[in-house]
């Protein structure tokens, strides 16, 4: 057998994956070849990044939810639990307010 140093990879089949991830592969391959490193990246951070703007957009203090509250408490049909109250207390006192 014998060993050709200047014969260079060979390129894989091709998939059903379409001409688009063909050429990624031959710039993949190119990469490799002069020793970089490289990563590819799922659609996920696409769906964070939307996630992320939507969540933004929304108010920090929802204003009907505070208004109905506060009506509770005006005309008094708002009850707390001590017990609930006390070991909600504790619990934030123990490991600290919530970033």
């Amino acid at each position: 057998m014998r060993i050709d140093l200047h014969y260079g990879p060979q390129a894989a089949p091709e998939s059903s994956r379409g001409a688009q991830n063909s050429s990624a592969a031959a710039s993949s391959s190119n990469r490799v070849q002069s020793g970089e490193d490289q990563a590819q990246l799922s659609g996920a951070h696409v769906q964070v990044e939307a996630l992320a703007a939507q969540a933004a957009q929304l108010p920090e203090i929802r204003e009907d939810r505070v208004q109905s509250l506060r009506d509770a408490v005006q005309s008094g049909q708002y009850k707390t639990d001590p017990q609930k109250l006390a070991g909600a207390l504790i619990e934030h006192m123990a490991c600290g307010p919530a970033a």
